[in-house]
């Protein structure tokens, strides 16, 4: 795995560029990404360019053998665009102009928005695509940050229709696929769709999640764009810097484009701003949620073909979350060494430097802006070193996967029935009861191959693919169905019949409070869950049952259904019960280790402050890296030893 770091020479005078490339070598820094805010410097006024600065940013770094990931500018375009051309900027739910003053200020339907960002990012590629100290690209920044895939736009709503009719070919076909007989909503023309916002009150779940199917296909259809102007003047790889929990745009679909999907890593950012308990957030607070990266790492490892990095690596304090800390020592090397042990091709850190001016002057960087060297720096220089050890690090093949589709998130966040429901969450909690039990995962698609896995795992899947359950039977591979799987059509409507009605059948839902605890008795022992249940009957005997006498978990030789949100214990005893039955081989975890598995190597890290012993699961073998017994926040290798 190689380090990268990102850099914005245009912030610092020239005569620091030289000497940083150097420290960047020496650091043992190989990759350098610049670029993607610099429009303003390219181009300051409509075809008047300044390329010395940028040719010779190039040339400094390249003379320490630093090779570049060259960036297109779209994310920022400058003031005298916007002047010229204002409707290029997006308008807010309450049909409000986003102003110039930030970054991503801009609507993906604008036409003359895309023709922009065409001559631009042909400009650049005229001017470096062949240069061959650029060894990728990258298109934009960061998608949909700050809430701006959806627009509210004129341009965006025409858009809209036109999609709309390439869809349902005619107004019969959608508004009976919309329901729109309900309150009086038929349409005669597809000119009178309006977007969904701003109704009296909820808009048609339908229409929302077409406009939220639209509004993904726009950035898809947008970077693609960027992508075969990038092909047309370039071998080398091209790339998206995509975020943590982000689910605005279909990730699947934009990888399909690329040749390697990376990602912006802020462990710390995320726990602070995410749906953690106070007590998680206080007991992680300077490491991080302990499956936070390591969740991203699986999904974007199967959104493009299974290459991947990370761009964005936090090395210190942000400055946009609600609370800031600084990491404690030792997790930068243990979140770049987690990267590597998940197979990332890259790891970047965020930023070179700490800038003194702008929005972003509270955020760290490897120096702090006075040009000191920092924590993670030093850190970063230890993991070069370890990296050299480990050299090829491949990647095993596992035997369990986490179903994650965007789909089901966009129908579920319109209509969640209840305040408690969030579709992340729900699969997040999955995820880490799963690593809990040591096991490393996969996270692919509903259209992903199964074959070679023996549990996949759905937490909610609304909409059952029509071929699924017939293609884990061939492969005998084991489901697991979280509640509300198979409630809902592609078209948002209830199926006329259940995938699972032949073995039990729905007669309702319902949606509780986060503490409305519901009783299970599983094999003599009571459990819990929580938040929801679907109320179900089912023929045949049934040992896991509710208080009331409802089933909560059914089995069938195929598949498993579990009716309700689970709390950790509970689904951690059933995943207990159904790995061993299916022969995975489980180790129960303390709540602050994690492991993670190469083809020959195996990887344990302590998120925790104190130092906890491995030793019963490392039994003989020969560590490359710590020992049995892990300091706080700190990372032990060995090799892993093969069944015989």
């Amino acid at each position: 795995m190689k380090l990268g770091t990102c850099y914005y020479p245009e912030h610092w005078p020239e005569s620091m560029w030289d000497n940083d490339a150097y420290t960047m070598a020496k650091l043992g820094i190989t990759q350098v990404r610049i670029g993607e805010f610099s429009w303003s410097r390219i181009e300051p006024s409509r075809n008047k360019f300044q390329w010395a600065w940028l040719d010779k940013a190039i040339t400094t770094l390249s003379k320490h053998n630093l090779k570049i990931i060259m960036c297109t500018p779209t994310a920022t375009p400058p003031k005298w665009l916007i002047d010229e051309i204002p409707e290029i900027l997006a308008l807010n739910e309450a049909n409000q102009t986003r102003k110039f003053g930030s970054r991503r200020h801009y609507c993906f339907s604008s036409k003359n928005y895309r023709k922009e960002s065409r001559r631009i990012t042909n400009i650049l590629l005229n001017r470096y695509g062949k240069n061959p100290n650029i060894i990728s690209w990258q298109t934009d920044n960061e998608y949909g940050c700050h809430n701006t895939v959806v627009s509210f736009s004129p341009m965006a709503e025409k858009a809209f229709q036109k999609w709309l009719q390439v869809k349902y070919i005619n107004i019969e076909n959608l508004n009976k696929s919309w329901g729109n007989v309900f309150w009086s909503q038929e349409y005669n023309t597809f000119e009178q769709i309006l977007l969904p916002n701003n109704t009296v009150t909820e808009a048609n779940p339908a229409h929302s999640l077409d406009f939220r199917r639209f509004s993904s296909d726009q950035v898809i259809s947008f970077n693609n764009e960027q992508v075969n102007i990038i092909r047309a003047h370039s071998d080398s790889l091209i790339t998206h810097n995509c975020m943590g929990h982000f689910t605005s745009f279909d990730h699947y679909a934009l990888g399909e484009s690329l040749d390697i999907m990376t990602w912006d890593s802020y462990p710390l950012g995320f726990l602070d701003q995410g749906w953690s308990t106070e007590k998680e957030k206080l007991q992680w607070m300077r490491s991080g949620h302990p499956d936070f990266a390591a969740f991203h790492h699986d999904l974007y490892r199967n959104c493009s073909k299974g290459r991947w990095g990370v761009m964005e690596q936090q090395p210190g304090a942000v400055n946009w979350a609600p609370n800031n800390p600084t990491p404690a020592n030792g997790m930068v090397k243990l979140w770049t060494l987690e990267a590597a042990a998940h197979g990332a091709e890259y790891c970047s850190y965020f930023r070179w430097r700490q800038v003194p001016f702008g929005q972003e002057q509270n955020h760290a960087g490897l120096f702090d802006s006075r040009n000191e060297i920092s924590q993670g720096a030093l850190e970063v220089a230890e993991v070069s070193s370890i990296l050299g050890k480990l050299k090829s690090l491949e990647t095993a093949s596992n035997e369990v996967a986490l179903m994650f589709d965007y789909p089901s998130k966009w129908m579920l966040d319109i209509q969640p029935q209840g305040n408690e429901w969030n579709y992340e969450k729900l699969c997040f909690e999955f995820y880490t009861t799963l690593r809990r039990l040591g096991l490393s995962i996969d996270i692919i698609s509903p259209d992903h191959d199964i074959s070679k896995y023996k549990l996949v795992v759905a937490p909610s899947l609304p909409v059952i693919p029509i071929n699924l359950l017939q293609n884990a039977k061939i492969a005998n591979t084991k489901l697991l169905f979280g509640p509300r799987s198979g409630s809902k059509t592609s078209e948002y409507q209830i199926p006329p019949e259940y995938p699972f009605n032949r073995d039990f059948q729905f007669i309702k839902s319902e949606s509780l409070r986060d503490s409305a605890s519901l009783k299970i008795n599983m094999n003599d022992k009571i459990y819990y869950s929580k938040n929801w249940r679907d109320i179900i009957e089912c023929k045949g005997i049934n040992n896991i049952k509710f208080s009331d006498g409802h089933p909560a978990y059914i089995h069938h030789v195929d598949y498993d259904y579990l009716a309700t949100w689970p709390t950790y214990e509970l689904l951690k005893g059933l995943l207990l019960n159904l790995t061993k039955k299916i022969g995975i081989k489980t180790t129960c975890l303390d709540e602050n280790i994690r492991i993670r598995h190469t083809k020959d190597l195996t990887f344990a890290f302590n998120y925790g402050d104190e130092i906890l012993d491995i030793s019963k699961m490392t039994p003989e073998n020969k560590f490359i890296y710590g020992g049995s017994k892990i300091d706080p926040h700190g990372i032990s290798i060995w090799k892993t030893q093969k069944n015989k």
